[in-house]
């Protein structure tokens, strides 16, 4: 499989580490609420910061991410490491300046048990997600960034068509692109847009209300979910995004042969396993993957996790950001 016969988008010359996480800025907590569908066992909230009078302002794209440092040390007495956070507003920003972006943490909360002392158990708090979920509107915070320069919209938007994957937190790049896409000041892209969401439960939605309006107002904007541990309204079992996929192949599958259209992937790693696989085996991923020669020969139906992450890559119109 090879994309020497598609043509790769042209994506923009961002600005990376503009700030560097050793000499990070302050920015100002301008907005903090959660943004799932309903009450959830998960806490996941949007969180916004205005960085105006920053080098940061102005200078972050969709898809980019920034850093966030905690305060306090860590258990070796050492000052916290940054962490990077999806951006979660257009480039234009929450406030049509630029000098707001957003991003969608989610609370870590775990309890954990040592191998050295598999009797005893604690709780473990995520040190960064936490801080974050916790910030109060005016709190300031140290932010460093811009990072990434691939998991962008091209420089033409309309000379492609889209196709978002994303489970969880992934969905935090798609808000701010289909914000760009639909409502940017260059008016809404006619460009074909699905849009698929992968959640465990129906309340673990995440923007739902955002897309579900865009879905219904744009005729080029189609908005699907996955919903993985509930049971479907046919009384068959929940799925996963990559099961989606599959089912809505007689209507995907043009698109996807389509060389105007490109795939972006956002969420847990997992889901790259099964939509690689997916696309493989039904013939389609001629334009978004490169498989090495030691899984070529082999049916994908076959391929597992290991073999995946090893010998399949993906091309200049497949855009890959998971954890």
């Amino acid at each position: 499989m090879s994309s020497t016969t598609t043509p790769a988008p042209v994506l923009p010359d961002v600005q990376m580490n503009l700030v560097p996480p050793t000499r990070p800025v302050t920015g100002r907590v301008v907005g903090n609420e959660l943004c799932m569908k309903g009450k959830s066992a998960s806490f996941i909230r949007h969180v916004a910061i205005d960085v105006s009078g920053t080098p940061l302002a102005g200078n972050f794209y969709a898809g980019q991410s920034f850093g966030i440092i905690p305060p306090g040390e860590d258990a070796k007495g050492k000052p916290h490491k940054v962490r990077l956070y999806s951006v979660a507003s257009p480039s234009y920003g929450e406030d049509g300046e630029g000098n707001v972006i957003s991003t969608t943490p989610k609370r870590v909360v775990e309890e954990l048990v040592t191998r050295d002392e598999p009797d005893r158990h604690a709780l473990y708090l995520g040190v960064c997600s936490n801080y974050l979920c916790d910030l109060n509107v005016g709190d300031e915070v140290l932010v460093s960034g811009p990072n990434g320069k691939r998991f962008l919209l091209p420089v033409h938007p309309e000379d492609h068509d889209y196709v978002f994957i994303a489970t969880g937190t992934g969905i935090a790049p798609f808000r701010g692109m289909a914000m760009e896409l639909l409502e940017g000041p260059n008016g809404p892209c006619s460009s074909r847009i699905d849009l698929f969401m992968g959640a465990p439960y129906t309340t673990d939605l995440l923007y739902d209300e955002l897309f579900r309006r865009y879905d219904a107002e744009f005729d080029n904007f189609s908005y699907h979910t996955a919903i993985s541990r509930e049971v479907r309204p046919d009384g068959s079992r929940g799925l996963y995004v990559d099961r989606l996929l599959e089912e809505m192949l007689e209507e995907l599958g043009p698109k996807l042969k389509n060389p105007r259209t490109l795939i972006y992937i956002c969420g847990l790693a997992g889901m790259q396993v099964g939509v690689f696989t997916m696309l493989a085996k039904h013939g389609l991923g001629g334009g978004y993957l490169e498989v090495k020669p030691e899984l070529a020969e082999v049916d994908p139906g076959a391929w597992d996790a290991a073999q995946v992450k090893r010998y399949v890559r993906p091309t200049a119109r497949c855009m890959l950001e998971v954890y």
